[in-house]
Formats: C-alpha cells, sequence, structure tokens
C-alpha cells in the first residue's frame, strides 16, 4: 500500500520584494509536480517585474535585481493568473499541494490576484478544495519541543533533504516537496493512517495553537506582536470605510 507521502505531491513557492502579504510583490515563483517518491520533477517557473522598485534587502536574499527583472520578467497580471490556474488544475486532481509556510506564500498570490485580477485564489479554485501540506506546521506538531530555528534551510539539514540553492522559487519548492516526504517517513507511525485532507484540517487547528503559544512568548518577553493564527491563507482585510 502506497502512503500518501510517497505518492502524487505539488509543491509552491515564491520569491518577493518583502514579507508584508497586503502590500509586497511576488517578483519569482515555481511549480513543482513530482508523481511519486523519487520520481521526475515537472517544474514551471514564472519571472515577474513586480512594478514597483525591488528593496536592496530583498535582492540580497534572492539574488533578482530591478534591472534584471525589468528586462526579462513579465507583468504581473497574466502570470498571477497562470499560477492560480496552475495551483487550481492540481487541486482539481486530487494532488496535495506543499508550501512550506502557506500563510505567506498563499496569501500573496491571493492579494496578487486581488490586486491585478480583480479576483482571488478561492475564485480561481472554484469547488476544487484546497489541500495543503506545510512542512514548517507539521514539523514543530510532530517535534514540538525541539529547540531551534525552524526555517527551510534549517528543517532541510535535519532532515538530510538537498537544497540546492536556497531562495531560488523551483529550489526551495523542491526541497520542500522532499521535506514533507522526509517528515513523513519519519512520522509515519502517526501520520500513515491519516489522509492529505484530514491532515488539512488538521494543520489549520496545529498552527492555530503555535500561533498562541508564539504570541504568549512574544507577550511574556515584553515585545508583544500580534501572531495571525489562521491558516493556510489569512483572510482579507477590510474595506476601509
Amino acid at each position: 500500500m502506497m502512503h500518501w507521502f510517497e505518492g502524487p505531491l505539488a509543491a509552491f513557492d515564491t520569491e518577493t520584494t518583502g514579507v508584508d502579504v497586503e502590500e509586497d510583490r511576488i517578483v519569482s515563483a515555481a511549480l513543482v509536480v513530482q508523481d511519486t517518491a523519487g520520481g521526475r520533477l515537472r517544474v514551471t517557473r514564472w519571472l515577474v517585474n513586480p512594478g514597483i522598485p525591488v528593496p536592496v534587502g530583498a535582492t540580497e536574499i534572492h539574488g533578482l535585481t530591478d534591472d534584471h527583472l525589468q528586462r526579462n520578467g513579465r507583468w504581473p497580471a497574466p502570470v498571477v493568473e497562470e499560477i492560480a490556474r496552475g495551483l487550481a488544475e492540481q487541486c482539481a486532481t486530487g494532488r496535495p499541494l506543499v508550501v512550506m509556510n502557506a500563510p505567506f506564500d498563499l496569501t500573496l498570490l491571493d492579494r496578487e490576484l486581488k490586486r491585478h485580477r480583480a479576483s482571488s485564489l478561492a475564485g480561481y479554485l472554484g469547488n476544487a478544495p484546497l489541500c495543503v501540506l506545510d512542512p514548517r506546521v507539521l514539523d514543530k506538531h510532530l517535534d514540538r519541543y525541539r529547540k531551534g530555528r525552524r526555517t527551510l534551510t534549517d528543517l532541510c539539514a535535519l532532515y538530510e533533504v538537498v537544497l540546492d540553492g536556497a531562495h531560488d522559487a523551483a529550489a526551495d519548492a523542491a526541497a520542500s516537496l522532499e521535506l514533507v516526504r522526509a517528515v513523513g517517513r519519519r512520522f509515519s507511525a502517526r501520520l500513515e493512517r491519516l489522509s492529505p485532507a484530514e491532515l488539512h484540517s488538521l494543520q489549520a487547528v496545529w498552527h492555530a495553537a503555535q500561533a498562541r503559544g508564539l504570541q504568549a512568548w512574544f507577550e511574556k518577553s515584553g515585545a508583544p506582536e500580534a501572531v495571525d493564527p489562521a491558516w493556510p491563507m489569512r483572510p482579507g482585510l477590510p474595506a476601509a470605510a
């Protein structure tokens, strides 16, 4: 019997102008699809001219400069639609979607669709259920007392997953996909009886608990900071009066 972590998966990742999901923009994205563990990766890449300056700090992370994006990137409107249709196609086939720190990438995509297409990710998904596997949420729940950071780089080192070219959208997506498979294998006794759809629902609960714990830690440290409990996507902000 093939377990879900050995079967078909897709993975999505973005590189951006910053970390504000409401205001920042996508500069590159990738969708990686694999039919079985160890199988060939099918990779779709997008490069975007965001239409706004890329901060130096962002360029230092992903290496994408204003000049490069203006020369080689496409306008955002058709790109975000292609991305949304690509994700919707995977969801329609029932293929779980791996997204590291899903509330960031999926929310940012949703806001880009609102900005450039007057639409939403839900609008493109239609009746196809979104089934997300987030390696950060899974690892934090399954190995909750382990100390240390849980970035993609840190988790790949821990689970012995190759991350070749961090902060490249395709490389990060491929590593996230393999990371979910590695988490599934390590914790197979606790995960193999759960379907991806069941895990999707559980991760929403787990992430909310993790957010409450993090916010309590901030408050105890004397630096209160709001931590959004929503997963896999943050709700839209109310329209200004």
